[in-house]
């Protein structure tokens, strides 16, 4: 009789989004913030596969400051709310506090953005995160590094979602168009 060994699945992979707007006391500016984020990614448990280019990019709210953003695709064997403490824990590090103004200036935000597990709705987190969709300083860089990723509520994979927020519309026909000279 042979004996039957376990195959291990690899872990689930999770897209995560980065930004940073607030220079750091060890690392400086917001593209070295993020790219020290990475690094702190790439450990205990989690596996950095894919990294994006770092993109500039304008606030939202009330900040002023513009924003350094990526993306990463990381490996992590625990369910979502494990891995957003873990994602809050490297945020602190960085010297992260909670309580801010929402949308101001900060030195890291890391947000769990997709699950290869599809969906997850908790208190403190919900996956698909609620406003990727909109934002083009998420959709550009992951779709860089995972174009056919698609999104478990709509089916249309980062790259189509990323061209629905970029492509240029043309004006409608015959409507409100001036007939003759």
């Amino acid at each position: 009789m042979a004996a039957s060994r376990k195959i291990s699945e690899p872990a689930p992979l999770y897209l995560i989004a980065l930004g940073s707007n607030r220079r750091h006391h060890k690392h400086g500016a917001p593209e070295n913030v993020l790219r020290a984020a990475l690094a702190a990614l790439d450990k205990k448990k989690l596996a950095v596969v894919a990294a994006s280019r770092i993109i500039a990019s304008a606030p939202l709210g009330p900040s002023q400051r513009r924003y350094a953003n990526a993306a990463a695709l990381v490996r992590f064997a625990g369910a979502p709310p494990e891995l957003l403490k873990r994602l809050k824990r490297i945020e602190q590090r960085f010297g992260r506090r909670r309580g801010g103004q929402r949308w101001g200036a900060r030195v890291l935000d890391l947000d769990v953005v997709l699950w290869q597990g599809g969906f997850w709705a908790s208190p403190e987190l919900t996956v698909p995160h609620i406003a990727f969709r909109e934002r083009l300083f998420v959709l550009g860089p992951a779709r860089s590094i995972a174009p056919q990723w698609p999104d478990p509520l709509t089916g249309l994979t980062l790259a189509q979602l990323y061209a629905r927020l970029t492509k240029p519309w043309p004006l409608p026909r015959g409507r409100g168009r001036r007939e003759g000279p």
